[in-house]
């Protein structure tokens, strides 16, 4: 019979830690999972955030209507290049956010700082933003922003077709329009995120990384929920105006919007304040049940590697 401190090891053998790798494989599947549910979400909300003539009541409106004239299909425009997107992204999230994390851990004690939770998770969220973000938003956003379902009326024939068009049309820098205030959301968003993340792990769970302990899938579901509110309400400008600089084009003449900052005059002045947080409530239904997917599956394939390749514990 095994004693009782081999079926239960409480204790990591020093230096050995969860690697980057298995970082970033924990979230591919994770994104894989995120963008099969919600990708109707994120239809709607960029519907809404174009939306300038109030043609869209609301959610509710905005989803029944697309369906109504377009087909239930047309909620999930844009689906490939979204789900590609948020695999990769999470991938490189994940894999960058715990090789800064390992740079800023203390050389002694093995510990990282609040300050160094927050810096890692801005550097990834900046990685990310640029390496992958900001050329597949572009791409999903002309994709979504188009009505109807049939290829002959519509300008963007897929996505491969969006990206060469957005080329030959605006040269290789139009798949990064839009660039600054996607940089800004996303790595305010991943700063506040890993940190609440650990910080709700911790608070309700008593969880801290390396302990050997496996959250369940549904303990994982709600420090991911509640991480992942607050980067929307605090970004919610920034997402507006990447979406209005992503979705303008060259066909009308000369570009609206200038850069970030005459976007934000520009929709504070014609439309009010609170245009720049249109779309907010469905970022909201998306982004932290979004999270809330994506660490239940990560969660669960760390705390695998961790109990079986670093704690030695029985399959």
């Amino acid at each position: 019979m095994k004693s009782e401190e081999s079926q239960f090891p409480e204790k990591k053998p020093q230096g050995k830690t969860i690697p980057p790798y298995m970082k970033a494989i924990s979230g591919s599947l994770g994104g894989i999972m995120e963008a099969s549910c919600l990708q109707p979400i994120d239809v709607i909300k960029t519907r809404l955030q174009l939306d300038r003539s109030g043609n869209y009541k609301g959610i509710i409106h905005c989803g029944t209507t697309i369906t109504r004239s377009e087909g239930v299909r047309a909620l999930w425009k844009g689906l490939t290049p979204f789900a590609t997107h948020l695999t990769l992204k999470y991938t490189l999230r994940m894999g960058s956010n715990a090789m800064f994390q390992s740079a800023f851990k203390d050389s002694e004690t093995g510990k990282i700082s609040n300050k160094g939770r927050l810096l890692s998770g801005f550097g990834a969220g900046v990685l990310e933003a640029l390496a992958i973000v900001t050329p597949f938003e572009v791409v999903k956003i002309r994709l979504q922003q188009q009505r109807g379902l049939s290829p002959e009326l519509l300008k963007y024939k897929g996505p491969v077709h969006c990206a060469r068009m957005i080329i030959r049309e605006e040269g290789i820098l139009g798949l990064w329009a839009g660039a600054a205030p996607t940089v800004m959301r996303n790595g305010t968003n991943q700063a506040a995120m890993f940190t609440a993340k650990n910080a709700f792990d911790v608070l309700l769970w008593k969880k801290h990384e390396g302990d050997g302990k496996v959250l369940q899938p549904w303990q994982s579901m709600i420090s991911g929920f509640l991480a992942g509110t607050a980067g929307p309400v605090c970004t919610g400008p920034f997402d507006v105006v990447k979406t209005r600089l992503m979705a303008q084009t060259r066909d009308g003449g000369a570009l609206k919007y200038k850069g970030m900052i005459h976007a934000i005059r520009t929709i504070y002045a014609e439309e009010g304040l609170l245009a720049l947080w249109k779309g907010l409530l469905p970022r909201l239904m998306r982004i932290p049940p979004g999270q809330a997917i994506m660490w239940a599956v990560a969660d669960q394939v760390t705390g695998f590697y961790e109990r079986r390749y670093l704690l030695g514990a029985p399959l």
